[in-house]
């Protein structure tokens, strides 16, 4: 067995690769471990994407945790940081997120969170996945009236898009938005939110169906996001993942703003306000050469850690930054969240621009976006942990970098959560990269 936990929770093929089994074990583990400093019946909540196989993996997680003796509590379809933070508004023990975040809808995942609201260390995942596969040995199994419960909590989302609420200082009065929610999580909570704010919204993929989350939309796809926002001339448009844990934009133009303009933007919004924490702002080794000259330009630290928001977290937590992220769109605002929520950065954003009193485009030039390509590569398990020792691989990724100079770079990675290797080129010149970037892949190719 692999390691059961990647970059983002344990996730994979829902029936196939995520069984009920693994689910049930999963909940019974986590509740275990997670619990295991409670003295009364231990509470565990439980959220949901609106994947078909999110009911399914939500019964068997209930099964394993009720039958350790405590208790479930469902907030039913949510946003994957709504249940971060009604962890600690609740007084919860722990929580878990049933999602899959930006993958089609047969794949599912399950995120866990501590008492305190975070994703767990890898210490800690590492003591559930021991005693996943360990089995039921020395864990409690009591019976009758011992035995876990399950309790409905029917105003999560209300509290949740609250919260997002109140964490906003500016009005988005006269502002004419669309929002893609992916036809997933955001699909409960975005038209209320944002409209509460003063915002006119535009709903796009917001109905659910369960096989059409981040089909040809959300995050991933912005292709209808963009048409659309020039077709009926918004101000702009907001694109979240299926659990509304990331936030991409769309500025008036169709031009799109990713992750590291965003971190931009709300960086220099907070430093004019003088809430930049040590005038820095923490990024991946994923964020563009661009972010990193406009940090220099305008006296913003940056870190930059492995991919992953949970890294980026550590690295926040650690030095008390305000604000840092991912190019995909995951963005943590430490003062309000303690992990990535797409409808905060969203609203985050609008305010900034607001504030600011211009329009997305204009904010958007605050970074120069280096050209940057991206070639993944399906391989087995493998090659995916040994491919560092291949010559020819080594060699491939050696030329690159010689040809580039100062003037590039090459990262190639192991995806944390697909079978892929991620092959990242950035330099001055896109048909250079390219064809770099297909060099190096043709090394792996041939490995494979």
């Amino acid at each position: 067995m692999s390691r059961l936990f990647g970059t983002d929770g344990a996730r994979g093929i829902a029936n196939t690769e995520l069984t009920c089994e693994l689910a049930m074990q999963i909940g019974r583990a986590a509740a275990v471990i997670l619990t295991e400093r409670t003295q009364r019946r231990s509470r565990i909540l439980i959220g949901k994407d609106t994947r078909a196989s999110s009911d399914m993996l939500e019964a068997a997680l209930i099964a394993g945790i009720a039958s350790v003796g405590a208790d479930s509590h469902l907030a039913g379809v949510i946003p994957t940081p709504a249940v971060s933070y009604l962890i600690g508004k609740y007084g919860f023990d722990a929580g878990i997120m049933i999602s899959a975040s930006h993958n089609p809808c047969e794949w599912n995942g399950i995120k866990l969170f501590d008492r305190d609201g975070f994703k767990l260390p890898d210490t800690l995942e590492d003591e559930i996945e021991a005693l996943v596969k360990n089995g039921i040995e020395g864990v409690p199994q009591p019976i009758g009236a011992d035995l876990g419960r399950v309790i409905h909590e029917d105003t999560a989302t209300v509290d949740y898009t609250e919260h997002i609420r109140l964490c906003i200082d500016e009005p988005l009065d006269d502002l004419r938005i669309a929002l893609d929610c992916a036809n997933g999580s955001a699909a409960k909570t975005a038209h209320s939110l944002f409209s509460s704010m003063g915002a006119e919204c535009f709903m796009l993929s917001a109905r659910p169906d369960g096989a059409n989350i981040n089909d040809r939309c959300g995050s991933t796809h912005m292709e209808n996001l963009v048409e659309f926002v020039k077709e009926h001339k918004l101000y702009g448009g907001l694109a979240f993942d299926g659990d509304a844990d990331r936030c991409l934009a769309v500025d008036e133009n169709g031009d799109i703003l990713d992750g590291d303009k965003i971190i931009a933007v709300c960086a220099m919004d907070l430093k004019r306000r003088g809430k930049l924490n040590g005038s820095a702002a923490v990024v991946t080794v994923m964020s563009n050469l661009g972010f990193f000259k406009f940090a220099s330009e305008n006296g913003i630290s940056t870190a930059a850690t492995k991919v992953g928001d949970r890294y980026v977290l550590e690295e926040m937590l650690q030095k008390g930054y305000t604000v840092g992220g991912e190019q995909s769109g995951h963005v943590i605002f430490l003062d309000y969240a303690k992990t990535g929520d797409g409808q905060l950065t969203g609203a985050m954003l609008l305010a900034a621009a607001k504030r600011a009193g211009r329009p997305l485009s204009e904010l958007g030039r605050v970074m120069e976006t280096y050209p940057q390509t991206l070639v993944n590569i399906k391989v087995s398990d493998e090659i995916r942990v040994g491919w560092e020792s291949d010559e020819a691989i080594a060699a491939a990724i050696a030329s690159a970098k010689s040809q580039l100079g100062e003037e590039g770079r090459v990262l190639v990675r192991a995806s944390g959560t697909e079978p892929l290797i991620r092959i990242m080129i950035e330099g001055k010149e896109l048909p250079q990269i390219e064809t770099l970037a297909q060099q190096i892949a043709k090394e792996f190719r041939r490995k494979c």
